[in-house]
């Protein structure tokens, strides 16, 4: 008797169980198997009428449901559950089966996972998936690494259950080998990460600089909705601000405590671009922000001695409030638009480094739908890309180029503004500081070299001859020695 699934599932919390769900409704018959057998008792009572599930009890029964070649998806925690599971599962697999880690995993952590299994003669894939529960149920977008066989195999499968762009493309991609899958999925979360913090400081700067109310905000954030900022992120800001807390009927928003956690993967993100040499100073920064808000006893302290200065109020003069908010508009898209090019540059430089051949254009289209930075200027980005005008980066595309140069006033003014009126906004500041960088000729890193070379006789170029120098600094004389070619 041969195995009746084609694909199977294992781990099903909220992640797993959707996708499971997405690949039953599309037409594939999904084996599935959970470490506590109630959840899938669970996913069968509720939705097993909803396509073609095979329970399994044990992971030998769930292994011996899949017919060969075998695909295998695991949804689990990342870090040790996943190489247990993925330990468990090597065991009772065969030379050619597939198995995809859909987790939020480290990449360097797959490319090790990735080599070791090759070596059993197994396929292993990191998939980046994005979308959350919402995503993976309805479309998610997917970002698989690994073999071009185990993506021939995959493709089928994975185009069936993705998000669909508005021309009907597919949300997924083989992006490259090894840990290139999880790695983009990383780099999507950092960019998520500056977006949430852009947006949020836009709504701090218009609650507490402003004094506007949340539904007034939330109305904003509609408005900015239909325009070039469009993004399911803008999207789901309005319903938030709109919504009510169901329990004292105050804006929910008032209710929530003010600390944003973290999985780890835009601490990743900030990590990996440091040892690249990449400066991805909007996702630091929003990164820093988040670890900011979970610093209680620091935060508590600042409210029992508080310091002198601006009470956060913004003084508009001349300015009228929906001027104000306009120039808001315009630092966000300015600030968003860096946030995106630092990203694809981490990307980029990525890609050399470890061989991976990632087509940046195809790889924006499949962020147009399913994932949560969806937004309407990736059509721009892919054919910025696409035209070669983005091969240095984003900000260089005529398009992107000439949105930063209308917002640069405004997006000044706003920095300017907050910082004299006390109001915190790291990643717009981080973002305008970045590009005033690159419009700078020559920067003060000559100082710092100097300074490097006096302490430490880390040598220096000089802009007049080729070669590596140092100043004798201890000798009387202070002469310049040529220390290299």
């Amino acid at each position: 008797m041969s195995a009746p699934a084609n694909v199977g599932v294992v781990g099903l919390a909220a992640m797993g169980a959707s996708l499971a769900r997405n690949l039953a409704r599309h037409g594939n018959a999904v084996a599935i198997y959970n470490r506590h057998y109630s959840r899938t008792e669970k996913l069968m009572e509720e939705y097993g009428d909803e396509g073609a599930f095979y329970p399994a009890k044990t992971v030998k029964e769930f292994v011996d449901l899949l017919e060969r070649p075998r695909t295998a998806i695991i949804m689990v925690k990342a870090g040790s559950a996943t190489d247990a599971v993925i330990n468990e599962l090597a065991e009772y697999m065969e030379p050619g089966d597939i198995i995809v880690d859909g987790g939020n995993a480290y990449f360097k952590d797959t490319i090790r996972r990735e080599r070791e299994l090759r070596a059993k003669g197994l396929h292993f894939v990191g998939m980046g998936v994005s979308g959350g529960e919402e995503g993976a149920l309805l479309g998610p977008s997917m970002m698989p690494g690994g073999s071009d066989e185990s993506w021939e195999r995959l493709k089928p499968i994975l185009e069936s259950i993705a998000a669909k762009a508005t021309d009907g493309e597919p949300c997924v991609m083989h992006v490259g080998e090894n840990g290139a899958g999880h790695f983009v999925k990383m780099v999507h979360n950092g960019i998520e990460y500056a977006d949430m913090q852009l947006i949020a400081e836009s709504y701090d700067i218009m609650r507490r600089g402003l004094n506007m109310t949340p539904d007034e905000i939330g109305g904003v954030f509609e408005s900015w909705n239909k325009t070039d900022l469009d993004s399911y992120l803008i999207e789901i800001t309005a319903e938030v601000l709109h919504k009510k807390d169901p329990r004292t009927g105050k804006p929910l928003v008032d209710v929530i405590v003010d600390h944003a956690g973290m999985k780890g993967t835009g601490t990743w993100t900030v990590q990996t671009a440091l040892e690249l040499g990449v400066p991805v100073t909007g996702i630091a920064e929003a990164v820093f922000a988040r670890g900011l808000s979970d610093q209680n006893v620091l935060r508590e302290m600042a409210q029992q001695n508080p310091f002198a200065g601006p009470d956060g109020h913004i003084d508009l003069g001349d300015l009228s409030r929906e001027e104000f908010i306009g120039q808001i508009r315009n630092a966000l898209y300015a600030s968003k638009i860096i946030a995106y090019a630092q990203g694809f540059n981490e990307i980029s430089v990525a890609a050399r480094t470890y061989g991976w051949n990632i087509d940046m254009a195809h790889l924006a289209r499949i962020w147009r739908a399913g994932c949560i930075i969806r937004a309407q200027f990736l059509d721009r980005i892919s054919e910025a890309f696409e035209s070669g005008q983005a091969d240095v980066s984003l900000l260089f595309a005529p398009y992107f180029k000439s949105g930063i140069e209308h917002s640069e006033a405004d997006w000044r003014s706003v920095v300017a503004t907050s910082a004299k009126s006390g109001l915190p906004a790291p990643v717009f500041s981080s973002s305008l500081a970045y590009f005033d960088g690159l419009r700078a000729k020559r920067l003060p890193a000559a100082l710092t070299q100097g300074q490097r070379d006096l302490f430490g006789a880390h040598t220096y170029g000089r802009v007049d001859m080729p070669g590596a120098y140092h100043i004798l600094w201890a000798t009387p004389e202070q002469n310049e020695v040529k220390i290299s070619d």
